[in-house]
């Protein structure tokens, strides 16, 4: 019974500094690889797109339908059609890296875009490299 006294009431444990220093929270950072794409998002493209007349509703059909051709691409990171007005159009696309830019200025909705310029535009796409300096994209469950 006086060996049990003992253990019950033998006071603190005490622990060697140098192990106590290894004990304490540390601050956690998650790596590259976990965080979301979009967080590391550093580098984008900026497309206008000017339709002939009478041709916008056949270029906006042809720039939703451009949207699985995208979805192919991992390396883009987002990717956005919009009209900003009657006759005009742009496209945003962001990337990580400029490996995923240049792999999507050679992807197949480059090519695309390229045989639907005579069609459907008054004039050459201008194409806008940028930078981007904050980005925030919710994760949509589908």
């Amino acid at each position: 019974m006086a060996k049990d006294f003992k253990k019950v009431f033998a006071g603190p444990k005490v622990v060697p500094l140098h192990r106590a220093l290894f004990n304490k929270p540390r601050l956690v950072r998650r790596k590259r690889a976990e965080e979301p794409k979009w967080q590391r998002v550093k580098l984008a493209l900026l497309v206008r797109l000017e339709a002939r007349p009478g041709k916008e509703n056949e270029l906006a059909n042809c720039l939703r339908a451009g949207l699985t051709l995208v979805q192919q691409e991992p390396a883009t990171a987002s990717w956005f059609a919009i009209r900003l007005g009657t006759s005009t159009f742009a496209l945003f696309d962001a990337f990580a890296d400029e490996a995923g830019r240049q792999a999507h200025l050679k992807g197949s909705l480059a090519a695309t875009l390229k045989e639907i310029t005579s069609k459907h535009l008054a004039r050459p796409p201008v194409v806008e490299r940028v930078d981007v300096l904050a980005a925030k994209l919710a994760h949509f469950a589908v």
